[in-house]
């Protein structure tokens, strides 16, 4: 019997013997439960993070776990330490990255990226935090592309420097915090805007029409009476 490959997605650390691995492993004859621990085991270290896993099944029913990276989104959740991305990236921001975090995070994975150099890696980071409602360097994701393709980073890039210092993480908070009060005031003249538009139109009333006068109903012409024939004498 040639190998058999069972694909899933699971939370690292926590895989169990239900699904998805449970019922596609038994057929298989497998030890589902060395199968698990190895998961876990090889897993731990991407905690709160979903991530897919491929278990190789041999003819004699030993197997292979072959652990795959998480989503991007998820590794810049992760070095954000949140739970989740926004949900409307424009108007929610829920992180302010520095370069160097996308620099760490694109090194993470550069080897299961499409991008050979370091630079492009970090390009597609900086896309996807577009997308997770994060900024980086405290501006937008998209105006960050055009900065990094002008070479803005490239010394950065180049040293390959992942740490950040207590002072410029306190900086990227007041960025944040900055951006946020912005979109904030933004939104309150959006909404304010609206409500005096709504009232304007409200006060317009439309032109009262004068009833319309009702023509007078002309009584029913009778035909004339015919008058008997005269008797001739």
């Amino acid at each position: 019997m040639a190998k058999q490959k069972v694909s899933a997605l699971v939370e690292a650390g926590k895989a169990s013997a239900g699904p998805p691995l449970g019922p596609a492993l038994g057929p298989l004859g497998v030890n589902i439960g060395q199968v698990i621990a190895e998961i876990n085991s090889k897993t731990a270290s991407f905690s709160g993070m979903t991530v897919p896993v491929d278990v190789i099944v041999d003819s004699d029913k030993s197997f292979e776990i072959k652990v795959g990276m998480p989503p991007t989104s998820q590794l810049i959740i992760k070095e954000l330490g949140i739970k989740k991305g926004s949900k409307d990236p424009k108007t929610e921001k829920v992180g302010n990255l520095a370069i160097e975090q996308i620099i760490k995070i694109a090194k993470t994975k550069q080897d299961s990226m499409l991008s050979f150099e370091l630079k492009n890696a970090v390009l597609e980071v900086v896309g996807t935090c577009q997308s997770a409602g994060v900024l980086v360097e405290g501006e937008e994701p998209k105006d960050v592309v055009t900065m990094i393709k002008e070479g803005k980073f490239d010394d950065a890039i180049k040293s390959g420097r992942t740490e950040v210092s207590a002072d410029k993480k306190k900086e990227l908070a007041e960025e944040l915090e900055e951006a946020r009060e912005e979109i904030a005031e933004e939104l309150a003249e959006e909404a304010a805007e609206e409500a005096a538009e709504a009232e304007a139109e409200a006060a317009v009333k439309p032109e009262e029409k004068p009833p319309e006068e009702k023509e007078e109903e002309k009584p029913e012409e009778k035909p004339p009476e015919e008058k008997p024939p005269e008797k001739s004498e």
